[in-house]
């Protein structure tokens, strides 16, 4: 019985299929005269065209795929290879440890930069609120890892006046 079906399944797979198509006019003017010219039916033309452009398909998307499966391979190798360059960077650089809570909570910090508040915060010198929508100091350190936000009012201030002398 299975030796049947897959008798039948063969024989049905090799059965050809009428296909019908609407062309434009100048399409099958072009299919005919191509006919005429091989000395064979119009239907072997269309299925002569139709198998060599699935054929060229295959061999395109084939060429295609090999083409980004290179390019995927050589990006991938970049990638690694900026990774790994990025890595040994920063292993030669020598790293401090994040002081989370020192003497002087301003120790590193080489200026400090105005900023708006989105949402509301805490000094971190002083333990003032300071209110979403006012004026903030974001504190820079030396080390970029180290975060700090203080009021106006904890900045330190300079030991002399920087007095902007007026042009005469």
């Amino acid at each position: 019985m299975a030796e049947e079906d897959g008798k039948k399944v063969r024989q049905e797979a090799r059965k050809e299929r009428v296909l019908h198509t609407r062309v434009p006019a100048v399409l099958e003017q072009e299919l005919k005269r191509v006919a005429n010219a091989w000395r064979v039916p119009v239907s072997n033309v269309v299925r002569a065209l139709l198998e060599d452009a699935l054929d060229t398909l295959d061999v395109v998307g084939a060429k295609a795929e090999d083409e980004l499966r290179v390019v995927a391979e050589k990006l991938a190798a970049e990638r690694q290879r900026i990774r790994q360059k990025s890595t040994e960077h920063r292993s030669e650089e020598p790293r401090s440890p994040v002081k989370t809570d020192p003497a002087d909570p301003l120790e590193g910090a080489v200026g400090a930069t105005p900023i708006t508040l989105v949402h509301d915060a805490t000094c971190s010198l002083t333990g003032a609120k300071l209110p979403a929508g006012s004026e903030a100091f974001m504190i820079l350190f030396d080390d970029p890892r180290r975060k700090l936000v203080t009021g106006k009012n904890a900045l330190p201030q300079a030991s002399t006046p920087n007095e902007e002398k007026a042009d005469d």
